[in-house]
């Protein structure tokens, strides 16, 4: 059964430098969860940190209720995938799959039968012989998921899997990535810093930026209301129309910009006389070649 993973005013730093500054949020049991952001912003850390490999400087990680203060990566319910998947080169794809039941004293019979279960859930039938050099990308990212849940992990990390694979290639990876989510029924935390991937795959998704978690929601509510200047220019396209709030009403705020005068919703925080963005999808903009006029959200422009 999946478990739920809670990260309670998590912290971690290194000598001066702070990576991650008190993070919280909870990933309910068989979520696809994503963590969203730009290199360096502290994602891996904190993957890191629940599977074990990686103690806080603060705060706690429970998974399934439990606090894994003092437990090791292979006392937690976790598995983790690494972008360079680490197969073993001179071993079979049956025996890269069964490594860790053999780990665990699993003996032969059940490690083989387990192996085959799981080459026929990620449609490798027949290929539990055949060397990894002998696998396309795809088939080898396949193998590397198969032998993470062969020892029935709660939890799934996955570091930026499909990093390495060409645009195509990972295309299809999500659309199978997902699907075997569903299926298993296994908690996901997906670590990517490309939008498209998390807005695809996932049930939810955390935003970081320079170690602060900006934003948790539904890839749709983050589209469409994101929390921060900073979740509103990393996850989509935006124009932005940079102005002076004049007038605020009724949850809207209006702003003199070199563009004119632009209402739209106020954020939290804002009040009379201070600078302030607004942003604009590009499917919110049309044009209208007949209007000579400039009155409410509108702008004159020359194309």
């Amino acid at each position: 059964m999946s478990q739920s993973v809670a990260l309670i005013d998590v912290g971690m730093t290194f000598g001066a430098a702070r990576a991650v500054g008190g993070v919280s949020f909870t990933v309910p049991g068989g979520e696809f969860f994503s963590i969203l952001g730009p290199s360096g912003c502290g994602k891996t850390t904190i993957l890191r940190m629940i599977a074990g490999f990686l103690a806080p400087t603060e705060g706690r990680v429970e998974i399934g209720g439990r606090d894994m203060a003092g437990l090791g990566p292979n006392q937690r319910p976790t598995a983790m995938i690494f972008q360079s998947l680490a197969l073993f080169p001179l071993m079979s794809v049956r025996d890269n799959i069964a490594f860790g039941l053999e780990a665990r004293g699993v003996d032969r019979k059940t490690r083989r039968a387990k192996a085959d279960a799981l080459l026929a859930l990620i449609a490798l039938e027949g290929y539990g012989e055949r060397m990894p050099g002998e696998l396309s990308g795809g088939q080898r990212q396949r193998v590397a998921i198969a032998r993470a849940l062969a020892v029935e992990p709660e939890v799934l990390l996955l570091d930026e899997p499909l990093s390495a694979l060409d645009l195509k290639l990972r295309q299809h990876m999500r659309a199978e990535l997902r699907a075997l989510q569903r299926r298993t029924g296994v908690t996901f935390i997906y670590i990517t810093h490309d939008q498209s991937e998390a807005l695809a795959m996932s049930d939810r998704v955390a935003v970081m930026s320079a170690g602060v978690l900006q934003q948790v929601a539904t890839p749709q509510a983050l589209y469409a209301d994101p929390a921060t200047p900073f979740v509103a220019g990393f996850v989509g396209e935006n124009n932005a129309f940079q102005g002076v709030v004049v007038d605020m009403g009724e949850g809207m705020a209006a702003l003199d910009t070199r563009a004119g005068r632009l209402t739209g919703r106020a954020g939290p925080g804002l009040a009379r006389g201070a600078m302030a963005t607004l942003y604009v999808r590009p499917e919110a903009l049309s044009a209208d070649p007949g209007r000579r006029d400039a009155d409410g959200n509108a702008v004159r422009a020359t194309v």
